[in-house]
């Protein structure tokens, strides 16, 4: 059942992080969510990276909690916040922008087309008329426009 709860969770999480992503931080706190877009910071560290706290803490109390009153739903759901964001770092600041040079390039036909949708949502640099809100899952055409790619590239190689 907790096995259960911690995927749900997970995947919960992408409707989560989309719903905030469009209507938070795209509305009420774009003063935060701003420089992400327009890379008005001088340093490593943008305002935009408080939503990792707003984000880890809830899941830091959940799995507090969880230990303390030995409650494997509060843990489960936690640990699922927890890992979202874990692949939200990987995917989002390590494969798209590169703040950490640990994975430059994929032909991942997957990785490429959350790329390309990434990249068609920042293309807007103020809060209104954005697109692509979503991280782990995106668009169908995204993914098409990936497959094709793939196969010219495979045919121009043969």
């Amino acid at each position: 059942m907790t096995i259960l709860l911690f995927f749900a969770t997970f995947f919960f999480m992408e409707f989560v992080a989309w719903f905030t992503h469009k209507f938070v931080m795209h509305g009420l706190l774009w003063n935060l969510h701003e420089d992400h877009h327009t890379h008005t910071n001088k340093t490593f560290f943008e305002k935009n990276d408080a939503f990792f706290l707003i984000f880890a803490i809830p899941s830091f109390l959940l799995i507090l909690f969880g230990s303390l009153n030995a409650s494997a739903i509060l843990l489960a759901v936690g640990f699922g916040i927890m890992a979202y964001g874990f692949c939200y770092f990987l995917v989002h600041d390590v494969f798209i922008h590169q703040r950490f040079k640990w994975l430059r390039n994929s032909d991942n036909i997957y990785f490429r087309a959350i790329r390309r949708a990434h990249k068609r949502h920042h293309k807007h640099l103020t809060k209104e008329h954005g697109e692509c809100f979503g991280m782990l899952l995106v668009p169908f055409q995204y993914f098409k426009t990936e497959l094709k790619k793939h196969k010219v590239k495979s045919q121009a190689s043969t």
